[in-house]
């Protein structure tokens, strides 16, 4: 985006602004903000919609950068409160109410006041653009994942389902062309779910440092997570799938993982702040990179069981399925072996991939591995749920352990980052498949009428080309 452009934009978000707002909002962060101060903070702010992608940039101290964000992407907020209380009342019957109270009750005291200010912000920020949210629903869009994925399952004595999957890798010294870091992920869920994913977003906060990530929705952490930070920290996950350990008392996950990206130096630093007081909601594989010193690590974090290894050659992948035994055996039910399963079928593949392409992995290497369709089980080429590039919707459900057939799931997106673009504050981004397929949602649902539930969340995901974001380089 050139200057002019981003003038232009400003100069129409505030027009827009003082045309729905010509008075103070009405918020309990203390002083009410006037319209002049608002818009003062909006000319800091800016974003622009690319390829499927939505940047955005925002800076300043929490609650500014909240209502910046809050307004910018106001729209989007409302309509992923509105999803998650459609597809929550669809799996529990509980309308959204019960998990706002939830939220409110079991995160508080536990979220910092840097980012109580930041979401309060966004809400106000949101109301300003026209959209009734409010604190408690910021907080438990933050933390819809411990609240569904965890607390929930927990309390009503369920096996969790949903949940993300994603795929990722990261590598460096002798596995890179130039020994260089080199990381990718793609995002794996429903994805009715999935679609608010498509958000990069820059913070420059008051205080440390500063964060390029993708992020899900209205989440002041990634969720996602996949992102750059100033001190060097390049970073992504997989979730460890079947999982079944949760800690209503820990810290939830949106907080520890914000301030690890926000407030860590180095590798340990980070890992400390992820495991200080873990809830075990979103427990994952986390693949950590830092540029300065060209160390890699991965961090499985259960509830009971972390740990920590650390590299300067080879690689670290991730596919849903825990290494460490003790988190794997004793907070998990997961298979490890069995190919049928989708979890084990990446593992298997990312093995075979990073040995073949070892030495000679590059950004552009990696966007071609996403891109992967074998399957191990099948031993063949063939778009399905046991592929890199995931098409559940594509997968008849005849092989055990597949999943239901026909779900309109699997990998929505693309990232890729090695240390050159980190250091230059970018990241390569792929929104929808990354080998192009067509996903039409109006045709999927005409051809699986069992998934008609479903019509105004599905989305099309079109083929787009991967796109340098901040693109203004």
């Amino acid at each position: 985006m050139d200057t002019n452009n981003r003038i232009l934009t400003c100069l129409l978000l505030l027009s827009a602004f003082l045309m729905q707002s010509c008075s103070p909002v009405n918020v309990s962060h203390g002083d009410a903000r006037n319209a002049s101060q608002q818009q003062q903070w909006l000319s800091k702010a800016y974003r622009y919609d690319k390829n499927g992608w939505i940047f955005l940039h925002i800076e300043g101290a929490p609650f500014e950068r909240g209502f910046q964000r809050g307004y910018l992407t106001a729209n989007e907020i409302e309509d992923f409160n509105k999803t998650l209380a459609y597809m929550q009342e669809f799996e529990t019957s509980e309308k959204l109410d019960f998990f706002v109270k939830a939220a409110a009750r079991l995160f508080k005291d536990k979220v910092s006041k840097e980012y109580v200010e930041e979401m309060q912000g966004m809400a106000a920020g949101a109301r300003a653009a026209g959209k009734e949210i409010t604190y408690d629903q910021m907080l438990l869009m933050n933390g819809f994942i411990d609240i569904a994925w965890y607390w929930y399952p927990q309390e009503k004595d369920k096996i969790r389902s949903g949940g993300p999957g994603c795929s990722a890798f990261i590598a460096a010294g002798d596995a890179t062309a130039d020994g260089s870091i080199v990381m990718a992920h793609n995002s794996w869920a429903s994805y009715a779910e999935l679609r608010f994913c498509n958000i990069i977003v820059d913070i420059v906060p008051e205080k440390g440092n500063r964060i390029l990530m993708q992020t899900w929705g209205p989440c002041i952490y990634s969720a996602t997570d996949f992102f750059i930070t100033s001190a060097g920290l390049i970073g992504t996950e997989t979730t460890i799938g079947a999982f079944k350990g949760f800690d209503a008392k820990g810290t939830p996950v949106f907080e520890r993982a914000r301030k690890a990206m926000q407030y860590a130096r180095d590798i340990n630093e980070w890992a400390k702040i992820l495991i200080d007081k873990n809830s075990g909601a979103y427990a994952n594989s986390w693949l950590i990179g830092d540029i300065n010193t060209g160390e890699i690590a991965r961090l499985e974090l259960g509830l009971k069981y972390h740990k920590l290894e650390k590299k300067t050659n080879g690689y670290f992948t991730g596919s849903n399925v825990a290494e460490d035994l003790k988190i794997l055996r004793k907070e998990t039910s997961a298979t490890y072996d069995d190919v049928r399963n989708p979890c084990v079928s990446r593992r298997v593949r990312w093995e075979q991939l990073m040995k073949d392409n070892y030495g000679r992995i590059t950004a552009e290497t990696a966007k071609n591995l996403l891109a992967d369709h074998y399957d191990v089980y099948l031993k063949k080429d063939n778009r399905s749920s046991r592929t890199i590039c995931g098409h559940s919707e594509l997968d008849d459900g005849s092989v055990p352990a597949s999943g239901k057939p026909y779900s309109p799931s699997g990998a929505i997106d693309g990232k890729v980052v090695d240390s050159k673009m980190a250091k230059n504050w970018q990241l390569w981004a792929k929104w929808g498949s990354s080998c192009d397929r067509d996903f039409n949602s109006v045709d999927f649902l005409t051809e699986h009428p069992q998934y008609s539930r479903l019509k105004g969340y599905l989305p099309n995901l079109p083929p787009r080309p991967w796109t340098i974001l901040p693109a203004d380089k």
